[in-house]
């Protein structure tokens, strides 16, 4: 599977987010759709606010947040926020997923 670790802001601070395979399948349960189905509703804004929540939740733990802090910053940051705030976010999880995390440019000297 290609790099999906992504360094962005989220609620309080720059955090990385990977949404890794075990993660991926604890979406697909939560959510009770395939990944496909759910990167396909997100791409084409058909999303539940379940899916962009937990987007965000499972790829603050699988970039190697603690569960229990990711669950504490989605409460207090993700879930209060309009959606127009926080679906790019949850795109941006599933698009890594998708193509791979988009390269930065090399510093130059």
């Amino acid at each position: 599977m290609a790099e999906t670790r992504l360094h962005m802001f989220v609620g309080d601070a720059d955090h990385d987010l990977a949404l890794t395979p075990p993660m991926i399948v604890e979406l697909e349960r939560l959510t009770g759709r395939g990944i496909g189905g759910i990167f396909r509703r997100l791409a084409a804004s058909e999303f539940a606010f379940a899916e962009v929540v937990e987007t965000i939740r499972l790829g603050l733990v699988g970039g190697g947040m603690e569960p229990q802090r990711a669950a504490e910053i989605v409460e207090t940051y993700v879930r209060p926020r309009p959606l127009a705030e926080i679906f790019p976010t949850a795109l941006s999880i599933m698009e890594a997923v998708w193509f791979g995390a988009p390269q930065t440019a090399p510093d130059s000297p």
